[in-house]
């Protein structure tokens, strides 16, 4: 049965399709559609209003609300970040975004397969590893594979991804996670370069994907991502690094600068 919550200063479709996560579709009729902490979800957003479908208003309240990010003080944040003016025209282009807290293993699973691809083509890929290897829940859907479901697989065993060189990655991950030679404590807790060290060690993960899972995962708000688009940011607005306050929160100021050098026309007419 459906229920509505109402949420002020969050924008779904930004949140969802900003680069951090790739479990969630959007339907012909303006819904969303995902598969996100072992159900099934649909989502439509109107206004401060989210039509939710898929779990109860108790589970939302419990998991789902810090899933998407929601129990932060976001406005604290912003006003925070906006102390800089590149940052509060980044914020203002797209001021509904937050950063989401998932899973680890599906984490780190997806950005081993964000690596050199769009999203499109990652949301195919981790679409076709639910539904090849992941458990069938009543309803029909499937969830993402636990590393119980991947281990002891071959390179073969996932050519149906289409996944290419990627494919060992998510074997060794699966196999490290399942022998618990990954210590998700560490990662949240540990200093920001013991922390990346530690998933550096599965094969595939680099710098820029380890900070993508701190982040996204470990609530790791001090990890910035790297790839070309931010490297292209930095250079241009920030050469001498972001300013000294926001670097404790630079996890979410460059979401607000990915987002906003990736779309907008603005960003891209000032190169």
């Amino acid at each position: 049965m459906a229920f509505t919550v109402k949420i002020e200063d969050f924008d779904l479709s930004s949140t969802l399709f900003c680069g951090q996560c790739f479990c969630f579709e959007q339907l012909e009729d303006g819904g969303y559609r995902g598969v996100a902490l072992g159900r099934e979800l649909f989502l439509r957003q109107n206004g401060s209003e989210i039509e939710v479908e898929g779990c109860t208003a108790g589970q939302w309240e419990d998991e789902y609300r810090h899933y998407f990010g929601l129990t932060e003080d976001y406005g604290e944040l912003k006003r925070l970040l906006s102390r800089d003016e590149t940052l509060k025209k980044a914020i203002a282009y797209s001021p509904g975004i937050r950063v989401m807290h998932q899973p680890l293993f599906e984490t780190v699973c997806s950005f081993i397969i964000s690596q050199n691809n769009n999203i499109k083509r990652i949301t195919g890929i981790i679409a076709r590893l639910r539904e090849g290897f992941g458990p069938l829940c009543e309803g029909g859907y499937h969830l993402f594979p636990g590393p119980g479901q991947l281990c002891g697989l071959s390179e073969q065993d996932l050519a149906p991804l289409r996944s290419g060189y990627r494919a060992k990655f998510l074997l060794d991950a699966a196999d490290r996670f399942a022998k618990g030679e990954i210590d998700e404590q560490l990662l949240r807790t540990a200093p920001l370069p013991e922390a990346r060290a530690h998933l550096m060690q599965i094969k595939g993960v680099g710098p820029k994907v380890a900070d993508c899972v701190l982040l996204f995962s470990c609530e790791r708000l001090d990890a910035f991502p790297m790839d070309v688009w931010m490297k292209r940011v930095m250079a241009r607005l920030y050469p001498e690094g972001l300013p000294d306050y926001a670097r404790p929160i630079g996890g979410i100021a460059q979401q607000y600068l990915f987002h906003y050098a990736r779309t907008s026309e603005e960003f891209c007419s000032e190169g």
